[in-house]
C-alpha cells in the first residue's frame, strides 16, 4: 500500500486542531453530556434486544447490556439538537466513548471521571482547580474555610483565590468585610459576621451609634454616621440647567423646569433666568400668552392661535384645511380658483384694465421715438380695436351705458 507522504504535515495540522477544540471545551459541557449518558443508562436499563426470542439472542448475540445497540441508543440521546457544543464534543470523543463502554466501564464505572478528568483533562476533581489541577486554599470549615467559593474549582480554568460569601473577606474568608462586624458567640466557635448600620462602614455593633468610620458621603459624628450635603457644599459637580439634589451618602443632578434658563432648584420659582416664551412675574416665570398679547400672532388668513407652553402656533381655524402646506381654505365643496367667486362682467373690467395699463406704457415708450415700441402699441390700439367691436365688446359697452 502506497502512502502519500506530502499531505501528512495537513494531516497532523488536522489531528492538533481537533485536540485543542477537545482540551478547550469547557468542562460544564463534558460534565452535561456524561449527566445525560448516565440517565440514558438508566432509561434503557430494563430494555433487551426484544423479538420473538429474547433469551436466544442475548445468548448468541451477547448481552444487551453491553451491546452496541444499547450504547447508539444512548449515544442518540445523549445531546439535544440544538446544542451545538454538546454535540460538537461527542463527535470528537466518539472514541474515548466506545473504549470505555467496551473495554473500561468494569474497572472505571464512573464515566465522569474517566472521561472528562482523567482523559480529556477538562476538569479537575472536587477542591481543585487549574491546568495542573492543584489543590484549593482550605481552612476550618473546608474550602474557603466554607464561607467562599474557590475560583475554577473542578474545571482547568481559574487561579484558585478564594471568592467571599458576602459579609466576610480575607485569604481564607475568615475576616468580616467593610460593612460588617463580628457577632458575640455563645460557644467558643467562629461567630458569624452581620451587617452594621446603613452609613457605615466599620462598627461595634448594628446600632447606628457604634460606628467607627463612615461610607463615603458620611461624616463621623459622635460614634455616628452624619449625611454629606454635597449640595451645600463645593463637592458637587452639576452640568449646565440641572440643579443639585442632595441624596444619603451622596447626590443627583435634576433637570430644572422648561422655564428656567440655569436653576437652583426644582419648579420655575427657582431659575436663575426666565427660558424664551417665559417672563418673570414676582419671583415665578410664566408662560407668555402670544395669542393674547400680540395683536396679529397667526398673519395667515382663516388661522387661529393656540397658545402652549413657552410657545405658540398656527392652526387653520375651524371649516377650513391647510392646502400647499400655505393657505388655510375652506373644506366644503371643490377647492375655489382665484376668479370662482367674481361675476363674468367682474372679469372683463379686470380684462380690460390690465389691456389698458399695456397700452399706456406702450404709448409712454413709443412718445420717446422707440419704434419697436411704437410698432407694438399700434398692434395693441388694433388689438383693442378688434376686440371692441366683437360681440363681447359690444356686450360690455351696453352694460357700461346702462350702468351695469
Amino acid at each position: 500500500m502506497w502512502c502519500d507522504w506530502s499531505s501528512l504535515p495537513l494531516l497532523v495540522l488536522v489531528w492538533e486542531l481537533s485536540v485543542v477544540r477537545v482540551e478547550t471545551a469547557p468542562c460544564q459541557t463534558c460534565h452535561k453530556l456524561t449527566d445525560s449518558f448516565i440517565k440514558g443508562l438508566e432509561v434503557t436499563s430494563s430494555k433487551n434486544f426484544g423479538g420473538g426470542n429474547t433469551a436466544w439472542e442475548e445468548e448468541k448475540l451477547a448481552k444487551y447490556a453491553r451491546s452496541e445497540t444499547r450504547l447508539l441508543e444512548i449515544v442518540e440521546s445523549a445531546c439535544e439538537k440544538t446544542d451545538f457544543e454538546c454535540n460538537q464534543l461527542l463527535e470528537q470523543i466518539e472514541d474515548q466513548v466506545e473504549t470505555w463502554w467496551f473495554h473500561r466501564q468494569q474497572e472505571a464505572p464512573d464515566l465522569f471521571d474517566w472521561l472528562c478528568i482523567e482523559e480529556l483533562r477538562l476538569c479537575c476533581p472536587p477542591g481543585r482547580y487549574g491546568p495542573q489541577c492543584k489543590e484549593c486554599l482550605s481552612g476550618p470549615g473546608g474550602v474557603c474555610g466554607g464561607l467562599g467559593r474557590c475560583e475554577g474549582e473542578g474545571t482547568r480554568l481559574g487561579d484558585g483565590g478564594c471568592v467571599c460569601d458576602p459579609g466576610y473577606s480575607g485569604q481564607l474568608c475568615q475576616n468580616c468585610g467593610d460593612g460588617y462586624y463580628r457577632e458575640k458567640s455563645s460557644n467558643h466557635s467562629t461567630a458569624a459576621c452581620a451587617a452594621c448600620y446603613h452609613s457605615c462602614n466599620k462598627c461595634l455593633g448594628p446600632q447606628d451609634y457604634k460606628c467607627l468610620n463612615c461610607k463615603p458621603g458620611w461624616i463621623l459624628h459622635d460614634n455616628k454616621c452624619i449625611d454629606t450635603d454635597e449640595c451645600g457644599t463645593e463637592l458637587a459637580r452639576c452640568p449646565t440647567n440641572t440643579y443639585c439634589h442632595n441624596t444619603d451618602g451622596s447626590y443627583e443632578c435634576r433637570g430644572c423646569d422648561q422655564a428656567c434658563v440655569g436653576c437652583m432648584g426644582s419648579g420655575p420659582a427657582r431659575c436663575k433666568k426666565c427660558a424664551r416664551g417665559y417672563r418673570l412675574r414676582g419671583s415665578k416665570c410664566i408662560d407668555i400668552d402670544e395669542c393674547s398679547e400680540r395683536a396679529i400672532a397667526c398673519p395667515g388668513l382663516n388661522e387661529a392661535c393656540t397658545n402652549e407652553e413657552g410657545s405658540f402656533h398656527c392652526d387653520c381655524a375651524q371649516g377650513f384645511i391647510r392646502r400647499d402646506k400655505l393657505l388655510c381654505r375652506g373644506t366644503s365643496g371643490p377647492e375655489k380658483g382665484l376668479f370662482d367667486d367674481m361675476t363674468e362682467d367682474e372679469v372683463l373690467v379686470l380684462q380690460q384694465m390690465f389691456f389698458g395699463v399695456v397700452i399706456c406704457a406702450l404709448a409712454t415708450l413709443a412718445a420717446k421715438g422707440d419704434m419697436v415700441f411704437t410698432a407694438i402699441f399700434i398692434g395693441g390700439v388694433a388689438a383693442m380695436a378688434g376686440y371692441w367691436f366683437t360681440e363681447k365688446g359690444d356686450y360690455m359697452l351696453d352694460g357700461f351705458l346702462k350702468g351695469r
